[in-house]
């Protein structure tokens, strides 16, 4: 069966081919859309789609509706959206993968009602913490076995440093629904440098400890090399309903790095307590105190949990293993011989 591919990603279709090259069996192809250019999200002044993103993301989904595809596999939900309302509105249908489908939160009133309107026949999301199957069920009115989970996954990431020695510091990285009050409250007064790379939206209003170091407008790469030079990487998460941080978390692992990560609906799945990282509770900034000052403390602890993280990313959190369940959701709609819609 034919797919188009619409992610805000693919500004080169012959180069940026997503996870189709991992979709093993040839029973399924794939046209990538392309997408239209839009800014970083750590340059944007705001956290939600401004209105030339939502003009591109609807452009990129006519083309995706209008490829020669008998289905539409959308990466996130603007784009799932786009086609979902072109999916209620026209003949013939088509089945819909609406892949990495993660809200920052879950709105109410009339974006409510025109989300429930929009979606209400894409055959299968796709979500990537447990906790939003049922989450996300709820708030679109949708029978449970619409949805399927799959761990998040990253491409292998070349590591090109190593632990800084000499003046080591602590990272956390990120913007969405991230609680940097708590961890400036946790190194507060501690002689732990700390590196918080982050959206000015996401630090608005904070007073910012005289050991921290904020930066911003680095490139996913410069990112990376600063994750794999850090002694101990945080994520730090707001206690919200919807999952964040994954991408932060997930390249961690990817990395072998010792993570620290509030224990939340985006971290559980990925992080075993003692095993692949340490989770702490929300909003405990002696908690979390207490977890980078272990790790930071015993090298021992951060290489066991660095390489325990990694082999579990590879197994559950690579491009290989996201093609393997993205090809037994494309199978279990093409067996069914039509769209579950119960």
């Amino acid at each position: 069966m034919r797919w188009a591919v619409a992610a805000p990603f693919t500004a080169d279709p012959a180069s940026d081919r997503w996870l189709t090259p991992f979709v093993r069996g040839g029973r399924h192809s794939f046209v990538m859309v392309p997408a239209p250019p839009r800014p970083s999200w750590h340059a944007r002044a705001q956290r939600a789609s401004g209105w030339l993103d939502w003009l591109g993301t609807w452009s990129q989904g006519r083309t995706a509706w209008a490829a020669n595809a008998q289905g539409v596999i959308t990466v996130f939900p603007q784009l799932a959206f786009s086609v979902g309302a072109r999916q209620r509105a026209r003949a013939p249908q088509r089945l819909v993968v609406a892949w990495c489908f993660n809200l920052g939160q879950l709105y109410g009133g009339v974006k409510r009602a025109a989300a429930r309107l929009a979606l209400a026949r894409v055959d299968r999301f796709v979500v990537h913490s447990r906790a939003e199957v049922a989450l996300y069920a709820e708030w679109l009115e949708l029978p449970q076995e619409r949805f399927r989970f799959v761990p998040l996954q990253r491409a292998a990431i070349p590591l090109e440093e190593v632990e800084e020695q000499r003046d080591p510091f602590v990272l956390a990285m990120g913007s969405a629904q991230r609680d940097y009050a708590t961890l400036f409250e946790a190194v507060r007064g501690s002689r732990r440098r700390t590196i918080v790379v982050a959206a000015a939206h996401a630090l608005a209003g904070l007073d910012v400890p005289a050991n921290v170091e904020v930066r911003r407008g680095l490139t996913a790469a410069e990112c990376r090399r600063l994750a794999q030079r850090a002694r101990v990487n945080v994520v730090p998460v707001r206690a919200a309903a919807t999952a964040a941080g994954q991408v932060t978390l997930v390249e961690a692992l990817r990395m072998g790095r010792a993570v620290v990560a509030t224990r939340c609906s985006g971290s559980v799945d990925y992080v075993a307590h003692e095993r692949t990282g340490l989770l702490v509770e929300p909003h405990s900034a002696a908690a979390l105190r207490d977890a980078i000052e272990r790790l930071w403390a015993d090298a021992d602890l951060r290489a066991d949990l660095g390489r325990n993280a990694a082999r579990h990313a590879q197994e559950h959190c690579s491009d290989e293993a996201a093609g393997v369940a993205l090809r037994g959701v494309l199978d279990e709609l093409v067996g069914s011989g039509r769209a579950c819609r119960s």
